[in-house]
């Protein structure tokens, strides 16, 4: 009893808002991509070039808002070469987002060890981090107080996004075309759509949420980068979109559910080994991968082939916007 009460308390629901927010973030950005037909495999290597260039621009310019904008950039950056070619080559997304994802890992390596002259991690104690806040009135109101107040801008921001990405599907026009486009790519094209212009702008969407999600994972939540430091939460993300079946709610929801079991995850590697049964620590740590495959067991496809009564309605709806 004693290892679950100090596992399974208010610190721990703070800890797993902490750290969904690179999750959702991420997620947010496939959901986009997927909803223009756009499997983006590529979301891991957007993550960890946003986390690296964020660390570089809060560094060298003293500025966390710097180290955010950067760590935008080097999103943007991946989402580009992903768009290109994709879109103009008409490449196999699968293969080019893996390429992307080992290029990025190699990217980073080397620029920390071109720009930073080190090796494995980088820390320094003048890094420019995000400050956590504390939410005036919120942080006096027991249980709600000390779960939902002290994080960074950046995970406010993304619970903010959740709403605002659906609205911006279901009620703005171009999230009506996103979705015809995914739902059914000549027929939009038959309305005037451009389906890659589209494609594009979804893509450079999820490049700038990536870039975000980055940014917080290195100078939100740790201060510091690590070579690969984002160990597949680009892939959790890809999961939560499919598992959340591309709705703003559903992915929330999802990324709710392995943000939680990663939290889970943290508080049981830092309990003593004794009070854990002598349980592996590398155990512990695979339990968020262990939620994302059974999430894969059980989620119901959806197929973006045909269009659906939802389909028809953002076709009509782009088609008179």
């Amino acid at each position: 009893m004693g290892l679950i009460q100090q596992t399974f308390d208010l610190n721990l629901l703070n800890l797993t808002l902490r750290v969904v927010a690179p999750i959702l973030l991420a997620a947010l950005g496939g959901l986009l991509c997927s909803r223009a037909g756009v499997f983006n495999v590529a979301l891991e290597g957007m993550m960890l070039t946003g986390a690296f260039m964020a660390v570089v621009g809060a560094y060298f310019l003293k500025s966390s808002a710097a180290g955010v904008l950067a760590g935008i950039a080097g999103g943007l950056l991946i989402a580009l070469i992903f768009g290109f070619v994709a879109i103009e080559l008409k490449a196999d997304v699968i293969v080019l987002g893996i390429a992307l994802n080992l290029f990025a890992v190699g990217a980073t390596a080397y620029g920390l060890r071109a720009i930073f002259h080190s090796t494995g991690t980088f820390y320094d104690q003048n890094l420019r981090g995000l400050t956590p806040i504390r939410v005036p009135l919120l942080v006096d109101v027991p249980v709600l107080g000390p779960v939902l107040s002290g994080h960074t801008w950046l995970v406010y921001l993304s619970w903010l996004l959740v709403p605002l990405v659906y609205f911006f599907l279901f009620k703005q026009v171009l999230g009506l075309r996103i979705r015809a486009v995914g739902e059914n790519r000549i027929a939009a094209e038959t309305l005037g759509v451009r389906p890659g212009r589209i494609q594009y702008i979804a893509i450079l969407m999820s490049g700038i949420f990536c870039g975000l999600a980055g940014a917080q994972l290195s100078i939100g939540q740790l201060r510091n980068f690590t070579e690969n430091m984002t160990a597949g939460r680009g892939f959790i993300a890809l999961v939560a979109v499919i598992f959340g079946q591309a709705h703003p709610v559903g992915v929330f929801g999802a990324s709710l559910l392995f943000g939680f079991m990663e939290a889970v995850g943290l508080r049981l590697s830092s309990a003593p080994e004794q009070a854990r049964g002598n349980l592996p620590v590398q155990f512990i740590y695979m339990l968020p991968y262990l939620a994302t495959l059974l999430a894969l067991f059980l989620f119901r496809k959806r197929s973006f082939g045909a269009p659906s009564a939802e389909g028809q309605v953002a076709m009509e709806a782009a088609k008179s916007g």
